[in-house]
């Protein structure tokens, strides 16, 4: 099976996008990154999960969970982002009880949020990441912090101004992107290649 383990790299706030979160996933062992877009609550109670000190007075709902299923002996194993259409990912829970293993449809979000308090693996498939990965690897050095400003950080700016622009041009603002760690901003750009083919 080609699948690849997934580390959380961070979460970012995003800008364009009233109360979305960027969760930043990057493969154990390579270059490459995968930006999903998350909600507030999501992003709270992943944030909430990987800074252990933090103890809300009341369980939220992923930790409700958690203990609902040490309660009934059930485990998660691990968590497997299958499925990419049209900007959105789709993950399944592996589950276990008693031995056998169970398999869960599961939103991405809420995937990695009880991934992180079963610490279980997050895996992915090389063909995801090959479609929605980005790497960082920058190939020559590009004068891209104006064009990327010009971009996501004028207030006149709006998600058309990406139509715009050559495939060329998209492929160096990834770059720049990337770089500057701004992965909103690549996921987004990547979106818009990826409807160009």
């Amino acid at each position: 099976m080609d699948l690849i383990e997934l580390l959380i790299k961070g979460i970012s706030y995003n800008d364009t996008q009233n109360g979305a979160y960027a969760l930043i996933l990057g493969e154990a062992e390579g270059e490459r990154k995968l930006p999903i877009v998350i909600g507030n609550s999501e992003a709270q109670s992943i944030a909430i999960a990987i800074e252990k000190e933090i103890r809300p007075p009341r369980p939220l709902t992923h930790d409700l969970f958690k203990n609902f299923c040490n309660r009934f002996d059930i485990k998660i194993n691990r968590v497997i982002i299958h499925k990419l259409v049209d900007g959105v990912f789709y993950s399944s829970l592996v589950c276990e009880k008693n031995g056998n293993e169970e398999i869960i449809d599961s939103r991405s979000s809420d995937a990695i949020a009880l991934a992180i308090r079963f610490e279980a693996p997050i895996y992915t498939h090389e063909s995801i990441l090959k479609e929605a990965g980005i790497t960082i690897k920058i190939e020559k050095e590009i004068d891209g912090n104006n064009m990327l400003k010009d971009l996501f950080f004028n207030e006149n700016s709006n998600k058309d101004d990406l139509l715009i622009k050559s495939n060329h041009e998209l492929k160096e603002l990834l770059k720049i992107a990337v770089q500057n760690e701004n992965y909103e901003s690549a996921a987004k750009i990547r979106d818009e290649i990826s409807k160009r083919k």
